[in-house]
């Protein structure tokens, strides 16, 4: 039988606002990268547009949106989809170009190590070097990923998990992690020997790589999968939430496509797994860019069963779906919230969006998580949650991001970031008699 959830409805807390820096209020493209690229490569989104058979930027946020059919992509065959993709990477690292301003667009050479950074030709490969050179290793390896990943898509990764053996205050890293997983050499095989695997490297137009190079791609991937629902269960334990006394609700706040488009409703069913026998858990991804989908019934009203996750979404922003349907009690207040890579701290509307939302999380005293992409985006999310007096608990490192190296799209020949690397833990307001130690980043190589 499910429970009720309770909801008691309070007046918001009136705290001074404080001035917000320059910090606050850098400029900051689009989440879907179009501008961004074009302002590095010209005409690459257009590119991407071409190759997708869609006439504009609108047309493919409708797409993604899920506002329009998929069938005019374009995409027939599977070296077709693959060459599609493959064809969005094709310009000169050195010069910017496209093949489509070259005499012979098919003289556009690839490098030959990393089988992922192209050139117009050797004059512009040999200039290049020294930049490349950095990073070739890394990007031969987000090129094997960029491929495998497409097993996601068919369902062949992740491979199935089991409950866990230990809490998860015993897991310190993904090496930990992957030592649960019984017949962990087995499931590797399988997924080897799979239909699909063979059905990629059979159209990729790339060669395959050596048998030990995918088993590490297929478990970096894993790691890239379940990075989401082990942030979640780290705040959980973190922040002492006992799934096993109460049914809990998680808030991921900032949701975008990144995280709802192609999600399925049973995506987050590791944190079940992390507590078995809970209460249940309930994850609502909460966004202006959320995209219609699986995601998208209601917040529950009602628990669900015991033992299980259950997804649910809400499209528009966080303050707005806190005064229209929490303070409306159509839905619990959270016992955590979590967002990942908000951005906040380079975004352009902080003052409509990202603002009112830091401060309710901080007048509310919500237990907050928040991930980034790099030291230097939690540096810059440390100076604003300090401005806006908020307490910061720890931050760091975060011991269970993805594996998965993501290139930069627009200039290759830049650091490989990966999702969730970095964190930090926040709630309520500052003491009077503390602070947010930043003594550790001042003199940091910040990228």
């Amino acid at each position: 039988m499910s429970q009720k959830k309770k909801s008691a409805k309070s007046n918001r807390p009136q705290q001074k606002q404080p001035m917000v820096s320059a910090a606050t209020s850098s400029y900051y493209t689009d989440s879907l990268g179009f501008m961004s690229m074009d302002s590095n490569v010209p005409g690459l989104s257009n590119v991407i547009l071409e190759k997708l058979n869609l006439k504009s930027y609108e047309e493919y946020r409708t797409a993604v949106d899920g506002k329009s059919l998929t069938t005019n992509f374009g995409i027939r065959t599977y070296y077709d989809m693959f060459q599609k993709m493959e064809d969005t990477y094709k310009f000169c690292a050195q010069c910017k170009k496209l093949p489509s301003l070259l005499p012979d667009p098919r003289s556009m050479r690839r490098c030959k190590r990393c089988q992922n950074v192209y050139y117009c030709g050797s004059e512009c490969q040999r200039e290049n070097w020294p930049f490349h050179k950095k990073f070739c290793r890394k990007l031969k390896l987000a090129a094997i990923d960029r491929l495998v990943e497409w097993l996601i898509f068919t369902g062949d990764i992740p491979f199935p998990t089991k409950p866990w053996i230990k809490p998860f205050s015993e897991l310190k890293n993904w090496e930990d992690w992957f030592s649960m997983q019984e017949g962990l050499e087995e499931k590797l095989d399988s997924i080897m020997a799979s239909r699909y695997m063979a059905i990629l490297w059979s159209n990729a137009g790339k060669p395959r790589p050596e048998d030990n190079e995918l088993r590490e791609s297929i478990k970096r991937l894993m790691t890239d999968f379940f990075t989401r629902p082990m942030t979640i269960g780290f705040a959980i334990n973190a922040f002492s939430v006992d799934p096993y006394v109460k049914p809990i609700t998680v808030h991921v706040i900032g949701a975008s496509h990144i995280e709802t488009l192609n999600i399925r409703a049973t995506d987050y069913d590791e944190l079940a797994k992390m507590f078995p026998g809970n209460q249940g858990i309930e994850v609502v991804m909460v966004g202006p860019e959320v995209v219609d989908g699986p995601v998208m019934r209601p917040p529950l009203v009602a628990y669900g069963p015991r033992g299980r996750v259950y997804v649910s979404g809400y499209k528009g922003l966080y303050h707005v779906f806190w005064e229209t349907v929490i303070e409306s009690q159509q839905a619990a207040r959270p016992d955590l919230v979590v967002g990942f890579h908000p951005g906040f701290h380079a975004s352009q509307g902080l003052a409509e969006g990202w603002l009112p939302t830091l401060l309710l999380l901080r007048d509310y005293s919500i237990p907050s998580m928040f991930t980034m992409y790099s030291e230097h985006e939690m540096k810059y999310s440390l100076q604003i949650l300090a401005e806006l007096e908020t307490q910061v608990l720890s931050f760091g490192p975060f011991p269970f991001s993805s594996l998965k190296p993501e290139q930069v799209q627009s200039d290759p020949n830049k650091t490989p970031a990966s999702s969730n690397a970095f964190h930090l833990l926040f709630r309520g307001t500052i003491g009077a008699d503390s602070e947010t130690d930043m003594a550790g980043l001042d003199g940091a190589d910040i990228s």
